[in-house]
C-alpha cells in the first residue's frame, strides 16, 4: 500500500469531479445561512427592542438574555455551512483512503484501544470527549485504525466556569510485527517521577493493580527523552529499540507537536500523539480544496510512516521467539488484540 495519495490523480479524476459537483451545495448552504441570520435577525430585534426599553429589568439579565439569543441565531444560521463543510470533508478524505486502499468514516466510536491508552496514564484526565475521523485497514498486512480525540475538562467556578481542551491528537492501534504478550509503556521522560521528583524516574508504577518496572536502556538520547515500563524486562528491550527515537521525534516536528507515547500490549502497539484539528479537508468555499487534499493526505502519510517505523514492518522479519528466550511452541500464533476493526 502507498504510504502517500496521489493528490494530482485525485483532482483530476473522480475526487475532482466530484468537488465540481458540490458548488451547487455550497452555493445552497451559504444562502440557507444568510437567510437565517437575516430574518431571525428582524424577528429578534423587536424582541430585544422589548427587553432593553420596555419595562426596567437588571442590567445583568438584559446582556446575558441579548447575548443568549444573538449567539443562538449565529449557531442557527451556521447549521446549513457545517453540514456542507462535513459532507465535503467526507468526500474528500474518503477519497484519500480509497487512493489508499483504507477506509474512511466520519463518525467514531472508541474501542478497547481507547481504554488501554487511558488506564495507562497516556491521556490527562477530562470531563467531556469527542472522536472523529477514523482511517482503518490494512497497511502491510497488519491491521491499522487512527482517529482523533478531543479531550475537555471543566475548570473554574462561577462566571470564570470554561471549558479547557486538555488534549487534542490522533489515537493510533496498529497489529505489530512479531509476536509478544508483554505489557510495555513507552512513556515521556519524567512523567513517573519519584520522591516528588527529585528522586528520578519511579522503580515501578501501578496501573489497576498491573505493575510494570522500570526499564534500564542503553541508548542516552531515547533515556533523555523517554522512560520504559514494562512486565517483561527482556522483551522490553527487544520491543522498545532505541531506533525508534528519530521517529518518534520527527512525527513531533511534523506536527509541531510533542509528547508521542505508546504501549506495546496484546500483540498491537497503540500510538498517542498530541497533534492538534487534522484531517479538516472540508470548507464552503471551493478555494483551497486542493490545499486542503494535500494537508490531509500529508497528516495521514506522517501518522501512518510513524505507525509503520515503530512496529518494525518495514526492517524485515519479525525476531524469533528464541531470541525472547522462549521456544516458538511457547506461543500461539495468533494473539488477541485491540479494537472494532481486528486489534
Amino acid at each position: 500500500m502507498a504510504m502517500r495519495a496521489d493528490v494530482n490523480k485525485l483532482m483530476g479524476g473522480e475526487l475532482g469531479g466530484w468537488l465540481e459537483q458540490q458548488e451547487g451545495m455550497r452555493a445552497e448552504a451559504k444562502k440557507k445561512a444568510w437567510n437565517r441570520w437575516f430574518y431571525g435577525g428582524i424577528a429578534l430585534l423587536p424582541l430585544l427592542a422589548v427587553l432593553w426599553f420596555g419595562p426596567a429589568w437588571g442590567g445583568g439579565i438584559k446582556f446575558w438574555v441579548s447575548t443568549l439569543a444573538f449567539g443562538g441565531l449565529s449557531a442557527w444560521g451556521y447549521m446549513p455551512i457545517n453540514a456542507a463543510k462535513r459532507e465535503i470533508k467526507i468526500g474528500i478524505n474518503s477519497a484519500i483512503a480509497r487512493e489508499l486502499g483504507i477506509e474512511y468514516q466520519h463518525d467514531v466510536e472508541p474501542g478497547d484501544e481507547f481504554d488501554a491508552v487511558e488506564r495507562y496514564g497516556l491521556l490527562p484526565d477530562y470531563d467531556r470527549s469527542n472522536f472523529e475521523d477514523l482511517w482503518f485497514g490494512e497497511i502491510e498486512g497488519h491491521g491499522f485504525q487512527l482517529y482523533e480525540a478531543k479531550l475537555e475538562e471543566r475548570r473554574g467556578s462561577g462566571k470564570n466556569r470554561r471549558w479547557v481542551t486538555v488534549f487534542r491528537g490522533a489515537i493510533i492501534a496498529m497489529q505489530f510485527g512479531r509476536d509478544f504478550y508483554s505489557t510495555t509503556l513507552l512513556q515521556r521522560a519524567g512523567k513517573h517521577k519519584s520522591w516528588f521528583g527529585f528522586g528520578g524516574s519511579k522503580d515501578f508504577v501501578k496501573f489497576d493493580g498491573h505493575e510494570l518496572g522500570y526499564v534500564d536502556q542503553v541508548h542516552p538520547a531515547f533515556e533523555d527523552m523517554f522512560d520504559i515500563y514494562s512486565d517483561d524486562q527482556v522483551e522490553a528491550r527487544v520491543i522498545a529499540h532505541p531506533s525508534y527515537v528519530e521517529h518518534l521525534m520527527a512525527v513531533e516536528q511534523a506536527f509541531n507537536g510533542d509528547a508521542v507515547r505508546a504501549l506495546f500490549q496484546k500483540g498491537a502497539v497503540l500510538i498517542v500523539v498530541e497533534s492538534g484539528n487534522l484531517f479538516e479537508s472540508g470548507a464552503i468555499s471551493s478555494v483551497g480544496d486542493r490545499a486542503r487534499t494535500e494537508t490531509a493526505a500529508r497528516q495521514f502519510s506522517s501518522l501512518a510512516q510513524l505507525a509503520m517505523a515503530i512496529n518494525q514492518t518495514e526492517r524485515g522479519q519479525a525476531i524469533s521467539t528464541s531470541a525472547l528466550g522462549e521456544s516458538d511452541d511457547a506461543r500461539p500464533s495468533n494473539p488477541a488484540g485491540f479494537g472494532r476493526k481486528g486489534f
